[in-house]
Order: structure tokens, then sequence, then C-alpha cells
């Protein structure tokens, strides 16, 4: 926001009081709910603290944070630049007292905090009740220590540790852990002198400076078996300002244990899938703590493996690497490169593995073996995971269809299309970052063509994957090696705003198509705000019925409430339709055998037609157009590549010529 900005926002809040009126009174129907705040945390704040406000916030823009009340006695008011984080909470980073704008850098805020902010749709302030706030303001704070946790623990478990005036990370600084004493090996009468080892900690909740916890870290004691005696002692180092404090020491015992493996999970996994595997002793690189000395955590799997339907198994025995997450738990992901890999063709054989587990760890030059465990390993075939992302520029161009308020309806009805498109295929659609699978597509849903040809969707993926042997192709962003290779647009993913072209009265939104119709303008002109539309809003999902539609018998609609559900259904099918046909580029279609990228021909209802070929109203699933499908070679394709037990669920597919 620019200052001239700022100060028309200021100066309308000034009005606004003076006249002594509500904002939301007398000023027309609001274009989203009321905001609310719910909490603020920290309740000490620091120079780099991160004051988080949590609450309900909608769709604004260039919120702000308003504290009212007394510090130390004195009457201030402060008006802070935040930030709407995708999270739906509203953040600031604390410069200081002085910094913030309030008299000294120490003392005590007593008063009310609300936000205020922007409406897009409106352009209007709102704003939030007050919420009553209690913070303490400091250049720096003290550490105490209570507690540490003692007894058995495994290389990297994290000890808890009780005390008070803790640092939270971040730009304010963090709390520091140091330990001291000997360590002595089991079978050994000696004792190694261990001096101060400093570990970084973590919070056991993001805002307690009551509660925190350290890795029990190779580098205090290595990872043999064996007794360690001596005492911890915390230290605040805080980034910006104040003095570096210390607590006293405290005493500690801990007895490090053997490494042993407790669980795989899942039991059965397909190729590029994360296996999870649960015990103690785990080492690896932590990004809390340096230390220079090579980790490697490993598994050797001894036993038999027996692929299905066959008669028999096979003896195996193989070493695989592990991922470190923490103490108690590393991964491992399926892939064709180690040993597993190399003895089973991870995309064509599925079986299992019944046999013992056994942890194996080294830390520079020691080595530990550890307990084995009797465990199960299922191999299932492989399966295609979508990560389907909506940017920011789609929000932007919901806007300029009138339909922001039904973003969530929208994205639920493409994934629902995207989900019935590929039923009996084994793929699965997400609208969360996968953590379970370390190989998965990305595809982005945006706004405009940033190639600049006015694309509706657009496989930037290099090169055809006959077969579909990439399975984390990216469908989104720019791609250099698409455009060094085939001097073709780098820019992939699909973009709503094209979509305007089906307009007849497009405007600057888009370039009017061919195959333009006045049935795009029946269902989106009564929502447009270019068109003199009235745009969704709260208030219409909270007065009206809006049903959800399992089809398009009543579109176009003549109520308000049915108009915003055929909105949504043929918004939603069109983006769910566009970005099926982009992954299917993606996996090799169409004309997997060849290099065609589309059917030949003009037929109806046929997924992989070229643009030209599908009609606003099969796209929409309007008249009793569409659904298109995967024609009859491709959807086999399909099936082979990405095989499961479901059916085809329908009956009879249309042929490909």
């Amino acid at each position: 926001m620019t200052r001239a900005a700022r100060l028309v926002l200021l100066a309308s809040l000034v009005l606004l009081h003076a006249c002594g009126a509500d904002p939301r009174e007398d000023r027309g129907p609001s274009s989203l709910t009321d905001l609310s705040v719910s909490g603020a945390y920290p309740s000490t704040l620091l120079p780099g603290s991160r004051l988080v406000v949590t609450g309900t916030f909608g769709d604004v823009t260039v919120p702000f944070v308003e504290l009212l009340g007394s510090f130390d006695g004195q009457p201030v008011k402060l008006l802070l630049p935040a930030q709407l984080t995708p999270e739906g909470r509203v953040e600031l980073d604390w410069k200081g007292g002085v910094g913030a704008g309030l008299p000294a850098n120490d003392g005590a805020f007593t008063g009310t905090l609300r936000v205020l902010a922007t409406g897009p749709i409106d352009g209007r302030t709102h704003l939030s009740l007050p919420r009553d706030v209690t913070f303490a303001v400091a250049t720096s704070i003290e550490p105490k220590l209570f507690g540490v946790y003692e007894g058995n623990v495994f290389v990297n478990d994290w000890i808890t540790v009780e005390g008070n005036n803790l640092l939270l990370g971040g730009g304010e600084g963090r709390t520091v852990a140091i330990l001291e004493g000997c360590f002595q090996k089991q079978g050994q009468t000696g004792c190694t002198p261990i001096p101060d080892v400093e570990i970084p900690m973590r919070q056991r909740s993001e805002f307690s400076r009551e509660q925190a916890e350290f890795a029990f870290a190779p580098k205090i004691a290595g990872i043999e078996k064996g007794s360690f005696t001596g005492t911890v002692r915390l230290r605040n180092d805080i980034t910006q300002s104040g003095p570096t404090l210390e607590t006293k020491q405290i005493p500690v015992d801990m007895e490090l244990l053997t490494p042993v493996i407790f669980s795989f999970s899942p039991e059965s996994a397909s190729l590029g899938q994360y296996v999870n595997i649960d015990g103690g002793g785990f080492v690896g690189p932590d990004p809390l703590v340096v230390d220079d000395t090579t980790q490697v955590s490993t598994v050797r799997l001894e036993g038999t493996f027996s692929p299905t339907g066959a008669p028999s198994g096979s003896s195996v025995s193989l070493d695989l690497i592990l991922e470190y997450v923490e103490g108690q738990r590393a991964r491992y992901v399926l892939n064709e490169q180690d040993a597993l890999g190399q003895l089973v063709d991870l995309r064509a054989v599925t079986g299992q593995f019944t046999g013992s587990a056994t942890p194996i760890h080294t830390y520079g030059t020691t080595t530990v073996t550890g307990v084995p465990t009797n465990v199960k390993l299922g191999i299932v075939p492989v399966k295609q995971v979508v990560e389907v992302t909506f940017l920011p520029s789609f929000v932007e161009s919901l806007r300029h269809f009138g339909l922001r308020a039904v973003d969530k309806r929208i994205r639920d009805r493409v994934l629902e299309v995207l989900r019935r498109d590929y039923q009996g295929v084994n793929a699965e659609f997400r609208l969360e970052k996968p953590t379970d699978f370390a190989l998965f597509a990305l595809v982005e849903v945006g706004g405009g063509d940033p190639n600049g040809y006015g694309l509706l969707g657009y496989d930037n993926t290099p090169g055809k994957d006959k077969g579909n042997l990439r399975l984390a192709d990216r469908i989104g962003g720019v791609n250099a090696k698409t455009i060094q290779e085939t001097g073709q647009p780098g820019y992939g993913g699909v973009f709503v705003e094209s979509l305007f072209g089906f307009s007849e009265h497009p405007g600057k939104l888009a370039d009017k198509l061919e195959v333009a119709t006045p049935l795009f303008d029946q269902i989106f002109d009564p929502f447009r705000p270019d068109r003199g539309g009235s745009p969704v809003r709260a208030e219409d999902l909270a007065d009206l019925n809006i049903p959800v539609l399992s089809e398009s018998s009543r579109c176009p609609a003549k109520n308000r409430a049915d108009r915003i559900a055929c909105a949504v259904w043929v918004l939603g099918s069109l983006v769910g339709t566009t970005t099926s046909h982009e992954v299917a580029h993606s996996l090799g279609l169409a004309d997997p055998e060849g290099e065609a990228f589309h059917n030949p021909g003009d037929l109806p209802n046929r997924l992989m037609d070229g643009g030209a070929a599908r009609t606003f109203a099969e796209r929409a699933e309007l008249e009793g157009k569409g659904p298109a499908v995967f024609c009859d070679d491709e959807y086999l394709y399909l099936q082979a590549i990405l095989p499961t037990n479901q059916p085809d669920p329908l009956p009879v597919r249309p042929s490909c010529y």
C-alpha cells in the first residue's frame, strides 16, 4: 500500500469514529462475513517476534492490526500493517516497542486489538470487534529452567524441558540447551569427558514459552549404548538485541539404548510412495543441529518375497538407505534405482516381502546394528497421484466472473469432474501437497495465459511420456527445457481467464473465440462486474438455499440461487475437463503409440479431441451435451499403465475413430 493510500484509509477511519457511526451500518450489503478475532499470540513480544492474530477474516486484502489502550499508563494507539497468510491468520513482524510506535522498548500494553481490512469486492474497510489483550513488551527475557526429562532414551529422542521465558525461534532468536558431563559405553569402566555441547531447541507448541525440547543428538555422546551423566543449562540467543542470558545447571542422567524398529506403515506401497519406519535411534542431517559428521541410517531386509500369484517366493537380503525424518522416524521411498528396485520391477510386479528388518546406523566411523523386527511390506500397482494447485491468479479471475464467494464450491466441482473422468484408473487427485508420495504430478490452475496465446490449458512437460515413466510431471510454471527442445510455449497449466473467449463480449479479459456463444453469457453475465452484474456475496451463501447440482437440466436458470448453482456447475466443469485433458497429455495421450496429441477428426464427447472440436456446451455439460470421456483405446491404455481392480464405470466407451 502506498503512503497516500494508507493516509486515505486512516482518514476514513478517523471520519467514521468522529461521526460516531458503526462502519457496517447503512453501507449496503457486506461482501464478506464480519471479521472476528479469537486470539493474539505470543503474550510477550520481543524485537523480531511474529505477532499472530487468529480468527475469521474471509477474503480481505491489506489487513491492519489496531492496538488501542495504554502502555505503562500512557495512552497509545497503533495501526500496524500485516498480512493474511494462506492458513487464514493475520500476522506481522514486531519491530520492538519503539519500532512499532510505543514510547519505550520495555513495558506492558493493556487494551484492545482489532483487525481492519479492505474487501476486494466492494473496496470498503471492514472492522472486527475489539478483543481485550495484554502484552509484555521487552528487548530480552531471562530463561528459567525448572526440569529436564531423564531416563532411557534413543539417539535423537526429543528431551522435554520445563521452564519459562523461552524463545520461539524465527526472528526473535532461539533458546539453546547446553549439555556437559561424561559418557560411559556399555561394558567399559571409564567415562569419557564431554565438554559443552550446544543443541538448539524447538517449542512443544507454537507459542509456548514454558515447554520446549531438544534432540539427544549424536554430537553429545555418539550412538553406542551407554550412560550419560552430566548437566543441562539453557541460554537465550536473542537475534536483534539484548544480553545473552543463561539459567543455572540441572543434573541429568540418560541411558542410551540400542536402535530398534517398531513398525512399517503403510504395510503396502507403490512406486514413488513413502514407507514410514517408526522406531528409535535413527540418525541423519538435522536442520536444527550443526554437525558435519557423516550420518546414515539403513535397514536390512532379510526374508522372502512372494510375487502375486506365484506358487512360491524367493529368499532376499537387501540393504536400503533411509531418509532421516527425526529420531523416532525414518522413511523409505520405493524407487527403481536401489536394491529393491533392481530385484523387482515395481511397475509390473506386485507381491509381498515377509521377514525381518534390522536398523544399521553409522555416525562417522562408528556403526551400530540394532534389534531385528518381524515386518511385512507389500508391493502394489503403480498409482499416479496428482496435486491440483489453485494459484492466486485463479482467485483474481473468479472476481472477474463475480464468483469469488463460491471459490470452494467451484474447486469441489473441479475435483468431482477429475475423479469422475479417471474413475477405474489408478489415479488420485488432491488439493493438498502429498506427504505420502515422493513422486507425484502437479497441475496449476491459474488466471490468464502467461504465454499470451489465450490458451485454455497447456501441458508444458518435456516431450511425450509414453507409458507414464516420469510420475512427477509439473504442468505449470515455466519449463525452459520445453522451450529449448521444441520451441513451444514454456508456461503450462490451466488458464481460467481465457474461458472468457467463449463470451460474445469478453471485453479486455480475453480475445473472442470463433465458437463464442450467448449460452456463456446467459450463465455468467448476471454476476460479471464488467457487465453490470451482481457478484455472489457472502450474504447469498447465508440467505439463499443454493443447491449443489448433480446435473444441469435447470441451467440456464431464472432465480438467483439456481443461477449461482449453474455458474458453479459450468465453471467447475470447464476447469475440470480442461485439467483432465492436460493431465492426460502428461500421461502420454492421445495416441500413446504414435506422435499425435489429439484424436483425429471431430467426434462428440471425446475428451482428447482438439480444442476447436470441443464446443462450449460439451465442455460445460449443458443442453444434454457431455460429459466428454476417454475413448476406448485411450482408456485401455490408462488402465494398463495405472492398473486397479475397479471396473470401467461405463458399459461401453465410444471408439477413438
